[in-house]
């Protein structure tokens, strides 16, 4: 089975839309919203559609307040492995990552163990950003491979497909990142581990509701948590 854990906070908006373009992708896909006690009641929206005829596919983590994208994610995962998903997804919720791309990911992940939708290889893109924002998304992504010694174009995207044997072989406790610093240590990790990465391309289109979750705290910590990341190298070899 599939799994395709959205993390949200206040995407009351987008979540009904989302979730049926999600589960349209293929019969075997199921969805969970980690879902951060949203102001705008977003949970209430997802339980509003379990209780129609996405019920069999469709799962609600209520978390008690706004913890982090990071720990969503964990939490998703965790969730995950207790159950027989094979292939578990990370996605937004503000329609950035096009639910359209799950096909591709579902036929690379057949031989591979991580597949990394990239803003930045051939074919892939991002719409409706400003030239500052892209700067500082390409230049992370540079600053990550450079530091971490990586060769993937897009570190700091968030819409990925692993398999069930990462995310089982990986000290989920251990995860130190909980901002956007989290997809690069994933990636990382992975790496080290000796898994098989493949980047495809994306287009990746801002929100055109909501708010955007990115503050300079979060990219303070990305700065920082590279460093740290290749200083403990040999400890996520373990």
């Amino acid at each position: 089975m599939i799994l395709v854990i959205i993390p949200t906070y206040n995407e009351r908006d987008n979540i009904a839309r989302i979730i049926p373009q999600v589960l349209a992708q293929h019969k075997d896909i199921h969805i969970l919203v980690v879902d951060d006690n949203s102001p705008d009641q977003t949970g209430k929206a997802v339980e509003d559609l379990m209780a129609g005829e996405c019920a069999e596919r469709l799962h609600i983590l209520r978390r008690a307040g706004k913890l982090g994208l990071g720990t969503a994610y964990i939490a998703g995962f965790k969730w995950a492995l207790e159950r027989d998903y094979q292939y578990i997804f990370e996605m937004d919720a503000d329609f950035s990552h096009n639910p359209d791309y799950i096909p591709d990911f579902l036929r690379e992940i057949e031989h591979s163990d991580l597949v990394i939708g990239s803003r930045y290889v051939a074919g892939g893109g991002v719409k409706n950003w400003g030239m500052i924002r892209q700067m500082i998304s390409r230049g992370g992504s540079l600053y990550s491979r450079l530091i971490l010694g990586l060769h993937f174009r897009d570190l700091t995207g968030g819409f990925k497909c692993f398999r069930r044997e990462v995310l089982a072989s990986l000290n989920l406790e251990d995860i130190r990142s909980n901002g956007y610093s989290f997809q690069i240590e994933m990636t990382y990790r992975a790496f080290l581990k000796g898994f098989r990465i493949r980047e495809i391309p994306i287009v990746f289109e801002d929100r055109t509701l909501g708010k955007s979750k990115m503050s300079r705290k979060i990219f303070l910590e990305a700065v920082f948590m590279v460093l740290k990341l290749r200083r403990d190298k040999n400890h996520f070899q373990l």
